[in-house]
């Protein structure tokens, strides 16, 4: 029996919800020049935007991975969903900066609550030997819900640039509802208990956890989360900006750019992510896609055409899309009882990144359009060296320590 047959009610419905909160965060990219304009704000506001979600993602996923492991992964996704909807809603209604720095606030909660659960759940129902297959699968709904919103947001918006938001907050409603009735617990009832939970680790608040990291075998996977995270956050905070203010490009040319780029990456989780972890590895793996990555973002300012443009960007979305779910499935596999305490860790780290790649590129952007680009693929391939160093080290490759 396949990994998608035995579970596939709940993966589907971990799919489903993901796919609405990354849907909900890539739909403002196409239309965030158009909305810069009608507020009046900068490049370097909206880093701080980003930045703004980020941190509270950053304050909130320790905590919300040890709910996770004690308070369960359903009541959390719920609950990160309801929070979703709300912010939302109010990013639609918001006519002030402060509105829109609240709203990216409550969605870092909601994500800070909705990826350690989930991340979780997907470790509780697979053995050690299904751990990539359905990481690939959940990364998948994560690079899916960045192809259809990027599309929704582009088209939508032709009906009212608020109009995305209505209905991402309405969607965020309707997962809440979907898992709150048909979704099954996946932590055992004897697990349920601040008593039982794995060490004392479990119990350090944010700071003596990331104070304290070090320590863990995973150490260095999360220093390439973070700065993987800082290279992306930066390529993806001013990517609209960046093709709007040099070519003239429109919401729709931006969503059609992203959603086929990325539609790859999407297809190589569900399809070929498991083959290509088992034949090279989670180190290799890594290290290959940190340098097409910082390589093409490179190659981003010395492109001109549309074609060239999406072609380039097509391969950074692909070695992105791939290098995700296999950080995720190395550092699941040494997790063993810890599994929403590292998926806390795993969030915190990414948020670090997502809070500083941000503002540097809202504010490098104010000065020059090119220079976000250029620090993206500097910190890419430094990671690049990082990871070949890590390489010596003791951690092994899943693959071949299960």
């Amino acid at each position: 029996m396949t990994l998608l047959t035995k579970h596939q009610g709940a993966l589907l419905i971990l799919m489903f919800n993901l796919l609405l909160v990354f849907s909900g965060i890539g739909l403002v990219i196409p239309i965030m020049p158009k909305f810069m304009e009608s507020l009046g704000i900068t490049g370097g506001t909206i880093g701080l935007l980003v930045a703004a979600f980020s941190l509270t993602q950053l304050l909130c996923s320790p905590l919300a991975g040890r709910l996770a492991d004690s308070f369960g992964r359903k009541r959390m996704i719920v609950i990160g969903m309801i929070v979703f909807a709300v912010s939302e809603g109010m990013f639609g209604l918001a006519s002030s900066p402060g509105l829109l720095f609240t709203s990216r606030m409550m969605g870092g909660i909601s994500a800070a609550m909705i990826m350690p659960a989930v991340m979780a759940y997907a470790a509780d129902i697979t053995t050690p030997e299904e751990r990539a297959v359905g990481m690939g699968y959940i990364t998948a709904a994560i690079t899916t819900g960045f192809i259809i919103g990027p599309g929704i947001g582009g088209y939508i918006a032709e009906f009212g640039i608020r109009v995305p938001f209505y209905f991402a907050a309405a969607a965020g409603v309707f997962a809440a509802c979907i898992t709150l009735f048909i979704l099954r617990e996946s932590l055992p009832s004897k697990e349920n208990s601040a008593d039982t939970l794995p060490s004392a680790v479990e119990r350090r608040g944010l700071f003596s956890q990331l104070r304290y990291a070090y320590r863990e075998p995973y150490f260095l996977s999360l220093i390439i989360v973070f700065v993987m995270s800082f290279g992306l956050a930066n390529f993806e905070t001013i990517f609209g900006l960046f093709v709007d203010r040099k070519f003239g490009f429109q919401p729709k040319d931006i969503a059609f750019i992203i959603t086929f780029g990325s539609i790859a990456g999407a297809v190589v989780q569900v399809t070929a992510f498991s083959w290509i972890l088992k034949r090279f590895g989670e180190q290799r793996v890594i290290s290959l896609c940190l340098f097409f990555a910082g390589l093409f973002i490179l190659l981003t300012l010395f492109v001109h055409q549309f074609w060239m443009i999406f072609a380039v960007t097509f391969i950074v979305f692909l070695a992105i899309d791939i290098l995700r779910p296999a950080i995720s499935t190395q550092m699941s596999m040494v997790a063993k009882d810890q599994q929403g305490y590292v998926a806390g860790l795993n969030s915190a780290f990414t948020s670090l990144g997502n809070i500083a790649g941000p503002i540097a590129a809202g504010f490098l952007f104010d000065m020059d359009v090119n220079f976000p680009y250029t620090l993206a693929c500097l910190v890419l391939f430094i990671c690049f060296i990082i990871s070949l160093k890590g390489r010596k080290r003791s951690l092994p490759d899943s693959h071949t320590s299960s």
